[in-house]
């Protein structure tokens, strides 16, 4: 079986050094055998697991969403439908921060659209807006 140094395997991970140590001590990479130099060297498969993990961040799951969906795959009798209920629990928390995100830009826009950006800028709107007090 081929193993990998930890600078090869962030090389095929398309990752840092440091982010293979992170995974490491996140317990998302199990920890591999040493050389009697004491060089890590991890098993081929590490960059599967490695490239898996950066794509699943990419998609916005968590590092300990992550570790669930790897604990799936691993799990005898764990089934796809286990997987998709995640997935669909990510997509449900992407849409609610979408719509916050709306909101969030809907309210910026109606304040610049108050600000001519001219003035002293104790009447700037926006500056107003920021300064009130919530209204219950």
């Amino acid at each position: 079986m081929e193993t990998l140094t930890i600078s090869r395997l962030a090389q095929q991970g398309g990752v840092n050094l440091e982010t293979i140590r992170y995974y490491e001590r996140q317990g998302l990479l199990p920890k591999p055998p040493r050389t009697p130099a004491g060089y890590r060297m991890f098993p081929s498969e590490a960059a599967r697991r490695v490239r898996f993990i950066k794509r699943a961040q990419e998609l916005g799951f968590s590092l300990n969403e992550i570790r669930e969906l790897l604990s799936l795959r691993m799990k005898p009798g764990a089934k796809r439908a286990d997987i998709r209920a995640r997935a669909d629990a990510k997509l449900a928390d992407i849409e609610q921060k979408i719509r916050a995100l709306e909101r969030m830009k809907r309210a910026l826009r109606g304040l610049t659209e108050q600000c001519d950006g001219c003035g002293p800028l104790a009447e700037c709107p926006i500056l107003e807006s920021l300064d009130e007090e919530a209204s219950e």
